[in-house]
C-alpha cells in the first residue's frame, strides 16, 4: 500500500494545541491528486523530500531490447511531510490514503 502514514510524538504549538507530523511515502506521480486534495480538505502546508525505497512489490524488473533483465529494487518515491492538530489527524491521513491509494 502506497498510502502508508505514521504518526510521531506530540508536539505543542504556542496557544497550546497538541500539534502532531504526518509522514506518507507516496508515487510521484501522485503528488498534484494528493497535494489537491488536501487543499480542498482546508490543508495548505506541506513539504517533499525525493527519497527512494521499495514496498511489496520489492522493486521491478527491466528487460531491454537486447533481452537482458536489469533489476530495479529502489524506486522513486516522494515523502510528504505535514504538521497538524491532534484533532485533524484522521482526517488528513485519510485523505492521503484514500488518494494515493493504487491496489
Amino acid at each position: 500500500m502506497w498510502g502508508r502514514c505514521y504518526r510521531r510524538p506530540r508536539r505543542i504549538n504556542k496557544e497550546g494545541h497538541v500539534m502532531k507530523k504526518i509522514e506518507a511515502i507516496i508515487r510521484p506521480e501522485m503528488l498534484n491528486q494528493v497535494k489537491d486534495a488536501l487543499v480542498e480538505a482546508g490543508f495548505s502546508g506541506l513539504t517533499t523530500t525525493q527519497v527512494t525505497g521499495r514496498g511489496a512489490q520489492r522493486g521491478i524488473v527491466h528487460t531491454g531490447r537486447s533481452g537482458q533483465s536489469v533489476v530495479i529494487d529502489m524506486l522513486p518515491k516522494l515523502k510528504l511531510e505535514m504538521v497538524v492538530s491532534d484533532s485533524d489527524v484522521d482526517r488528513a491521513i485519510d485523505v492521503i490514503v484514500d488518494v494515493s491509494r493504487t491496489g
